[in-house]
């Protein structure tokens, strides 16, 4: 499987770029999308389910047109919005149930199977007869994520897909998903969770005011923050300072003081260490960075 973007623009009235001269290749396993709000990822994500035309480019998934192919294209395709809601009178395998039909699964006792095979997958098979409207606000999130998986798609696009999860049913997911990823599958993962791509992904894309950043693999954005990561010992004031000047991205009390791990080229003479980047690290000083020249050129 691959999705091939060319030259792809979304404009809106009034001039406004969602998505501008967009040029990506996403191949088969698990592809990140990373970027900060009104970066263009859920417009992107929107014409890729079919759900919002482009105004210009072209998009094709294994030599499918997207214009041309819509309905082909959508058999293909399991999708998680990030506002994702359901019929609040539905039980919660009721709705899973009417998700596969709608998914074309039309075989009744194959469909059931599925549906409860699918509701073991993602915890819920407990809570199979409870009303969907009265579960909690992860077991809905989850709920979702069933719907999206439910016909073995070829192309699963999520949105935010572990938002309102612990950290226990997060790994309980992205498990899920890494072991979807090794067939020939393609799943776009859109979040602001930084550790949900850089434990399952192999390729990601950087978006930036509705323009690719960076795409490549999560390691490749690491090895650009090589050198430019800090832990500091500060003193209450010298916290402050530091905080003013530059990016912080944690902080640990300690006696006397905080332990802080900066994004920056040098700290100019405050007592600390370099340390070995990770992809949140990485994230922060390419937009620090590398979009700030970007941006303004």
């Amino acid at each position: 499987m691959q999705i091939k973007i060319e030259n792809l623009n979304k404009v809106y009235r009034g001039g406004k770029y969602a998505v501008k001269n967009l040029n990506l290749e996403i191949p088969s396993g698990m592809f990140g999308l990373l970027g900060p709000n009104g970066a263009g990822k859920s417009t992107l994500m929107r014409i890729l389910v079919t759900l919002m035309k482009p105004t210009s480019g072209k998009v094709t998934v294994n030599d499918l047109d997207l214009a041309k192919n819509r309905k082909e294209i959508r058999s293909m395709l399991g999708y998680l919005p990030q506002d994702f809601s359901f019929f609040s009178k539905l039980k919660t395998y009721e709705f899973l149930d009417y998700a596969a039909r709608l998914a074309g699964m039309k075989n009744g006792a194959a469909r059931r199977t599925a549906v409860d095979q699918m509701l073991e997958e993602v915890g819920l098979f407990e809570a199979r007869d409870r009303n969907a409207n009265k579960l909690s606000g992860g077991m809905k999130r989850r709920l979702g994520i069933a719907q999206a998986l439910i016909n073995n798609p070829k192309i699963i696009v999520v949105d935010e897909p572990t938002t309102g999860l612990d950290p226990e049913e997060r790994i309980r997911f992205r498990n899920l998903l890494s072991t979807i990823s090794t067939h020939d599958v393609i799943i776009i993962l859109s979040t602001h969770i930084v550790g949900d791509i850089s434990s399952t992904c192999d390729n990601m894309a950087l978006l930036n005011n509705g323009q690719l950043a960076f795409a490549g693999s999560p390691e490749e954005l690491v090895k650009e923050a090589e050198g430019n990561v800090w832990q500091i010992e500060a003193t209450e004031a010298e916290y402050l300072e530091i905080n003013e000047k530059y990016p912080v991205i944690s902080t640990i009390p300690i006696d006397g003081g905080w332990e802080i791990q900066v994004v920056a080229n040098d700290i100019n003479g405050y007592f600390g260490k370099q340390i070995t980047p990770n992809l949140e690290h990485a994230y922060v000083h390419f937009m620090e960075n590398k979009l700030n020249q970007w941006t303004t050129a």
